[in-house]
């Protein structure tokens, strides 16, 4: 049973964590098909790619609630910073470090199951940590009103 589901039995927000990290995994799968034409929204998934960056620099201090006040709209409302910060915590900080982060692939998309219609970036990294040689983190950035992008969701597999 991972951290996330003892959580939600205790913690109704961390449900909600569960499900918006459970949706971006959905995501992935049905988005996993190569594409071979030029990317129309190359600029998009660049912005969106550096929106992640530095969100995960944060993640990756130990700044979580920081990372959390840096998160999109979505994001905040599906967790309470507090939830937040305890089931990062829990989760990163038996990985330990990380010692190597490689894109491994982008994918813009309107719409994610369980989420509102918008613009997405689903980011995939193949990630090393000090105790875990391989992990896929998921990185989801959503367009905000104001057209920048952020955080809304985040996976480690």
């Amino acid at each position: 049973m991972s951290v996330l589901s003892n959580m939600a039995a205790v913690h109704p927000e961390a449900r909600k964590m569960k499900t918006i990290l459970t949706l971006v995994t959905v995501a992935l799968l049905a988005a996993a098909t190569p594409s071979f034409a030029a990317d129309p929204q190359a600029e998009l998934i660049q912005q969106a790619e550096t929106a992640a960056k530095t969100w995960m620099t944060l993640t990756d201090a130990g700044k979580f609630g920081e990372s959390w006040e840096r998160a999109g709209t979505f994001f905040k409302t599906g967790i309470a910073k507090n939830t937040w910060e305890t089931g990062i915590r829990s989760l990163r900080a038996p990985l330990g470090p990380v010692k190597m982060r490689e894109l491994k692939s982008t994918e813009y998309a309107t719409t994610l199951p369980g989420a509102p219609d918008g613009e997405y970036v689903v980011i995939q990294y193949e990630t090393q940590f000090e105790n875990k040689k391989s992990a896929t983190e998921t990185i989801t950035p959503m367009r905000e009103k104001d057209g920048s992008w952020k955080v809304s969701g985040y996976f480690i597999r």
